[in-house]
């Protein structure tokens, strides 16, 4: 697949200069480039690397001098960041999946919709609705009573549970589950842990006890433009269903367990893990290998840094970090506290020996 410079230009609403016609194919760092790629020289720092490589074309800083720099064709764009999004769009074919595949098993209650394409192996439940133009690669599973939106693509071996509802253009990467049962179980009598949490830490007098699954009987709603990193996994939920709000991207390995609620346009990075029932707000970013306590509530628009656990509410706006997490600057300044603990503690023991040493005088 080709693309002119042109073309290029209007899907990132950048200012091309030069032979325009030019075609492209790929893009590349401008020392490896060829000569139908696109160099993404978008800082000074890469001038050196586009003398190095091939390319007749590049994305550049602002001002730069293109001709100097040997090049045929060029691009400006004001945020180069969100240009990269753009051009990736255009240029990532995606899965190659055509039709409906032989192998394939479809329940003949289920509704395919126009242009869908369905790979190998897949297997379609009762009652399913697949949306228009939807890809599902191969060794995929929908079940029972879930619908899914136009537009969608499921890698190889995604897997969506019974009574999960998905809107449209949404993307799961390979091996994400959504709709597994929630981790959930009860003692026939009050536990040592139902315990140990109301006293803060005293098990009291629970005796030994088995422990009993309380079913899932809730599901799954995803709203539109929701991304799945690889292997995630999304718990139904026991009697509501878990949520996702529109424009939510989750990174690989991200688990959500039974009635969690996601909010809008959140960002929850690689290993997150969110315990049963609590509700994030809207614009959340979490960074990798975060923590939330189940039933607390985070705030619209918080950002917890990278590995910090939630044990308690969090409010609107807060950026915070560490185990607990605290407000950010506080954990930076504890963090520095701890750095001179050592130093204080010689500081205290050569003190104490002075002070020892004038009581012994006297």
């Amino acid at each position: 697949m080709t693309h002119r410079i042109s073309e290029i230009a209007a899907a990132l609403g950048a200012e091309a200069f030069g032979a325009v016609d030019l075609e492209i194919s790929g893009v590349s760092e401008p020392a490896n480039a060829g000569p139908r790629d696109l160099a993404l020289a978008m800082d000074p720092k890469y001038a050196d690397g586009l003398a190095q490589g091939k390319a007749q074309a590049a994305i550049l800083w602002q001002g730069a001098d293109w001709q100097a720099l040997g090049l045929k064709a060029a691009l400006f764009v004001p945020r180069p960041r969100y240009a990269m999004s753009g051009v990736t769009r255009l240029l990532d074919p995606g899965p190659q999946i055509v039709g409906i595949h032989p192998t394939a098993v479809i329940d003949r209650s289920a509704k395919i919709g126009t242009g869908a394409a369905i790979g190998p192996f897949v297997v379609i439940g009762q009652n399913v609705e697949i949306g228009v133009s939807v890809r599902i690669a191969s060794h995929c599973s929908i079940e029972e009573g879930s619908t899914i939106g136009d537009h969608a693509l499921l890698r190889a071996g995604v897997r969506i549970a019974a009574r999960v509802s998905i809107g449209h253009n949404f993307i799961a990467n390979h091996g994400a589950i959504v709709g597994a049962d929630g981790f959930s179980f009860v003692t026939p009598e009050k536990s040592g842990v139902e315990n140990a949490r109301e006293s803060l830490g005293n098990q009291g007098d629970a005796q030994a006890q088995s422990w009993t699954r309380i079913h899932s009987l809730g599901g799954v709603t995803i709203g539109d433009n929701v991304e799945l990193g690889a292997n995630v996994t999304i718990d139904r939920g026991t009697i509501r269903d878990t949520r996702i709000g529109n424009g939510t991207k989750l990174d690989n390995q991200v688990h959500l367990g039974h009635n969690v609620q996601v909010g809008d346009d959140c960002l929850l990075c690689g290993q997150v893990g969110i315990a049963g029932s609590t509700v994030i707000g809207n614009r959340v970013v979490m960074g990798g290998q975060c923590g939330a306590s189940d039933n607390i509530f985070i705030g619209d628009d918080v950002v917890a840094g990278g590995s910090s656990k939630l044990f308690t509410n969090v409010p609107a706006g807060r950026v915070v970090l560490g185990s607990p997490a605290v407000k950010m600057e506080n954990q930076v300044d504890m963090q520095k506290a701890l750095r001179r603990l050592p130093r204080m503690m010689q500081q205290f023991r050569e003190l104490q020996k002075t002070v020892s040493n004038i009581v012994q005088k006297d």
